[in-house]
């Protein structure tokens, strides 16, 4: 009789236990759950779940670049190369192989693109970007190589892979490798384990490459007068693409908007043309930039608009969610981010 009045209990116990455990994830109508459906159709929610991988961002900045190359020709005249120092004994021979470098700034970088995010893993993306910067004379030895303009605009389009090295899910992982030495029966420990992995850790850190296709939009030579003669600019980029690599940190100030900030070097050629364009000089480009942007992630969850509502969390109305509050906002707030 004892025997069947405890199995009776523990029967009621786990059932009253289970009800309890279902409702934290919907209490009132709201939820967290992320398998909630966003449309009343399976292709509707099927959409709304690709497109909220998707984010679209812009940024600016600067960058310091340097220009270099090993300049070496038969008939030097055909460059814009001269002496701007005379040291006596360094005269330029025709054998000689000068190496020429820069360094100036570019000023203001834009870029806008897309993003894709794959399992908080992987991300890639691609955009379109716009570059202003500044041209000093290359020098070497007691030579000067001189552009034919003291500024350069480009374009380009490029592409990005980059690699989550960490964040909320990762610390989650690295806190629970840092608790492993206590004891899942010490109580407090495992009570302040779950407290610090359930905090909202904002922060992104990803290993970012680059690649792509440039196109200088503006080549300017002051020896020509505007609309005289046709001109066919002697500095123009490679037919190679370019590379980058770069570290990107973000900071989630919602589920959907996030700042960034990347910094990296690219690495580009160019190549000049003699005056006759009867020979060509390659022409390397470092490039170290800083760039600063926001993105936002494209919702996949309608905004609620039902009267009456007031209900600011994501909840839901016939089994579908929505959202109470703006893209700018966290959707389902704690106890201090109300405001």
């Amino acid at each position: 009789m004892i025997i069947r009045k405890f199995y009776f209990f523990a029967v009621v116990f786990f059932i009253a236990n289970s009800a309890a455990w279902g409702q934290e994830d919907d209490i009132f109508g709201i939820s967290s759950k992320a398998k909630n459906p966003k449309s009343n159709s399976g292709s509707g929610n099927l959409f709304r779940n690709a497109i909220e991988m998707f984010s679209l961002e812009v940024s600016t900045g600067a960058a310091y670049h340097q220009l270099g190359t090993d300049f070496f020709s038969k008939s030097p005249s055909l460059y814009p190369i001269s002496q701007f120092q005379n040291f006596e004994g360094s005269s330029f021979q025709l054998s000689d192989t000068l190496s020429l470098s820069s360094n100036e700034w570019a000023f203001p970088l834009v870029n806008a693109g897309v993003r894709i995010n794959l399992f908080n893993l992987l991300t890639i993306g691609g955009g379109i970007g716009r570059e202003w910067g500044n041209l000093a004379p290359m020098r070497g030895n007691d030579h000067e190589f001189q552009f034919e303009g003291a500024s350069y605009q480009l374009s380009k389009t490029y592409g990005t892979v980059g690699l989550v090295l960490y964040d909320a899910k990762r610390r989650q992982g690295f806190l629970k490798w840092k608790y492993r030495r206590y004891s899942s029966n010490n109580i407090y420990m495992q009570s302040e384990l779950k407290q610090r992995a359930r905090q909202n850790y904002p922060w992104r850190f990803i290993l970012e490459g680059e690649f792509g296709k440039m196109k200088l939009t503006k080549a300017y030579d002051p020896s020509l007068d505007a609309g005289s003669i046709p001109y066919v600019p002697r500095l123009a980029v490679s037919a190679d693409p370019y590379y980058g690599v770069a570290m990107r940190v973000e900071y989630d100030f919602s589920e959907y908007a996030k700042l960034f900030l990347k910094g990296g070097a690219e690495f580009r050629k160019f190549t000049y043309a003699a005056s006759g364009f009867s020979e060509f000089q390659n022409i390397n480009q470092n490039v170290y930039a800083v760039q600063a942007g926001m993105a936002i992630k494209i919702p996949g969850t309608k905004r609620c608009k039902i009267q009456g509502c007031g209900v600011v969390m994501k909840h839901l109305h016939n089994g579908v969610e929505y959202r109470g509050s703006s893209i700018l906002n966290m959707q389902n707030r704690r106890v201090g981010q109300w405001y």
